[in-house]
């Protein structure tokens, strides 16, 4: 039988109620489902009878075609941490605000379940970055990022004071309340709130952005994706906290070292609509377009 991943932001009824009748939609085609022991009550609450196959943890969608996931992009998040390892692709139905990573709204159920049931979605392949945290000379604490990992103070009243170094190379020395290394992916996230660049996602880069920096030069890098970015924590009293998608964390004392490169593993993001990446920037952001003709209509005027 063919099997998908459910994974449900369990606190939220509306997402619950919708998951059910997603599963109770697949069933009507001979297509189960899987989801997680710490969601499979709620579930079975919200009238999934059958949950099926019930799984936890880290690869926990080893043997399933798709991970279908109702919440925001948080949620996406914890699905590709459950998917890291596999091949299996994550599909994101949004019941959060801008849900940027999310492919569909809950409005657009039954299209989800179309293209579930007809397997005819794409699947993109969305770069990744891997982390390293080093003191003393020694690795302690090793982890990996869709959107981020971020360098951010521990202590409210203090400034983070770090060196950036890229490729081996000193580029700057800043007292701030800490930096993110994002992916193109990313770029929607933390890293455009700390003002970087938007970057389409099919732009193979690694970007730095300073998060209020106090230095003459503080401006968002975008590098290449086989640079090293690294991040090292000085000052006397500076330490640091290191987070990846704002989900795993890592304390960072004085003198630790962060190292960012490129992920071996990619997340694979299931896409329903071929819209382009600047279609979805105007409808997630509501973008003002007002005014805009297009190439069509323009070439229209013309003959007119």
């Amino acid at each position: 039988m063919r099997t998908i991943l459910l994974a449900v932001h369990v606190a939220r009824d509306e997402a619950t109620k919708v998951a059910a009748a997603f599963a109770a939609d697949l069933a009507a085609h001979d297509i189960g489902v899987c989801v997680l022991d710490t969601e499979a009550d709620a579930l079975r609450a919200a009238g999934i009878d059958d949950p099926g196959v019930v799984a936890s943890g880290p690869g926990a969608a080893a043997d399933c075609e798709l991970a279908v996931v109702f919440g925001g992009d948080g949620t996406i998040l914890r699905a590709a941490e459950l998917c890291r390892g596999t091949d299996t692709p994550v599909l994101g139905v949004n019941l959060g605000h801008v849900g940027f990573l999310a492919e569909a709204d809950v409005e657009d159920l039954q299209h989800v379940v179309q293209g579930v049931v007809e397997r005819s979605y794409t699947v993109e392949e969305r770069l990744t970055v891997d982390v390293s945290v080093t003191v003393a000379g020694e690795v302690v604490a090793t982890n990996w990022a869709l959107n981020e990992a971020s360098v951010e103070k521990a202590a409210r009243e203090r400034m983070l004071e770090i060196v950036v170094e890229i490729d081996d190379r000193p580029v700057s020395r800043w007292g701030c309340d800490g930096i993110v290394c994002a992916t193109p992916t990313g770029s929607t996230a933390y890293n455009f709130s700390a003002g970087g660049p938007i970057v389409w996602p099919e732009v193979a880069a690694l970007l730095m952005v300073p998060i209020s920096a106090h230095a003459l030069f503080a401006r968002p890098l975008v590098v290449s994706p086989d640079s090293t970015l690294a991040i090292e924590v000085v000052g006397e009293q500076s330490t640091g906290v290191l987070w990846c998608d704002g989900r795993r964390a890592a304390d960072l004392p004085l003198g630790a070292r962060v190292e960012v490169v490129r992920g071996r593993e990619n997340v694979r993001l299931a896409r329903l609509h071929p819209a382009s990446f600047a279609d979805r920037l105007v409808r997630k952001f509501d973008l003002p377009v007002a005014g805009w003709r297009g190439a069509a209509e323009r070439r229209r005027e013309d003959r007119d």
